[in-house]
């Protein structure tokens, strides 16, 4: 039992399943890819079902290829939590991904926009 949830074991392995790693449980973060890694922190950050999650360029240091599978499965966790997703990215094509974009240049917000996807 973890924070008063029962199933906290069913559910890390649910999540870990998820982000397609659910074999390599048992594995040291030494054994696993950097994209792997990337991925066991998706699950991790979304263990807690938190209400929002920060994520400060979470595909900075990732092949283009394994950037948009973590993009992917960071959306695809996002809608089946129901979790605020907040993103801090150099990436105008992730940013073009969310459905709002607030721009900030020198600690001063200089837009503020809906985005259509």
């Amino acid at each position: 039992e973890l924070r008063g949830e029962k199933n906290i074991k069913q559910r890390s392995l649910d999540l870990l399943d998820k982000v397609g790693l659910a074999e390599r449980s048992h594995h040291y973060p030494v054994q696993l890819s950097g994209g792997e890694q990337q991925r066991v922190s998706l699950a991790r950050a979304f263990s807690n079902k938190p209400a929002i999650l920060f994520a400060d360029e979470p595909t900075g240091n990732l092949d283009a290829e394994t950037s948009e599978k973590i993009e992917k499965l960071m959306f695809e966790l996002n809608t089946d939590a129901g979790t605020t997703l907040i993103i801090v990215t150099h990436d105008l094509e992730l940013a073009q991904r969310t459905s709002r974009i607030i721009k900030i240049k020198g600690g001063t917000i200089i837009s503020d926009e809906a985005n259509a996807r």
